[in-house]
């Protein structure tokens, strides 16, 4: 029996978009002059980026605690356009999404601070047409993927049940933590597998 999807709801990172975390590092790095090695790891392997997700820190605090942790008062501008560097519209993925709408609702739930979705347009520009509001944020939630109150948040901010839902997502933790929020989910590798998927579900793209 074919489950009744109502919504789909995407990933973002490396499934909307391409994202490569070391052009943003190195980014970072030419705007600051510190070592992309030590901008790392004052970042990804302290926890801060983790925090970020989670909205341990509201987002003026993350960006404060974002340049102090590597030395450099970084702005927003600068923040937004290391972010920006780092992302690459995956251009079929874009193309099945504008098919897909026409039969199904759509959003994306993205593990990021607030600070991306305040400023979507910036940062990846192609989706506000696509998805209107409905792009959100981990740290909105106050939680992130793979936890399932990330996911049962997020749906309660769209009003749809668990089973109504088809998540899709590039990492296997997080899949396993939407099945374990009772969503249907995707482990997504490539567009063509996803395509496959859809139309063992029903959905035509």
């Amino acid at each position: 029996m074919v489950a009744d999807i109502t919504l789909v709801l995407f990933d973002l990172d490396n499934v909307l978009y391409h994202y490569d975390r070391r052009r943003r590092v190195e980014h970072l790095s030419g705007i600051t002059g510190i070592p992309a090695d030590d901008i790392y790891a004052a970042i990804w392997d302290s926890g801060l980026e983790f925090q970020g997700d989670r909205g341990v820190l509201a987002p003026q605090d993350y960006l404060q605690a974002f340049g102090d942790r590597i030395g450099y008062p970084v702005s927003l501008t600068e923040w937004l356009e290391a972010r920006r560097a780092a992302v690459a519209p995956n251009e079929p993925m874009l193309a099945l999404v504008e098919r897909l709408r026409a039969s199904k609702d759509i959003a994306v739930l993205t593990n990021n601070p607030e600070l991306l979705t305040e400023h979507i347009d910036v940062v990846c520009p192609r989706l506000r047409p696509l998805f209107g509001d409905r792009i959100y944020a981990s740290a909105s939630f106050r939680t992130a993927k793979p936890e399932i109150a990330c996911f049962q948040r997020c749906l309660a901010a769209l009003a749809v049940e668990p089973p109504a839902v088809l998540f899709i997502d590039d990492l296997p933790e997080n899949v396993a933590g939407a099945r374990a929020a009772g969503l249907h989910a995707h482990h997504f590798t490539s567009v063509d597998a996803l395509r496959r998927d859809l139309a063992s579900r029903g959905i035509d793209v």
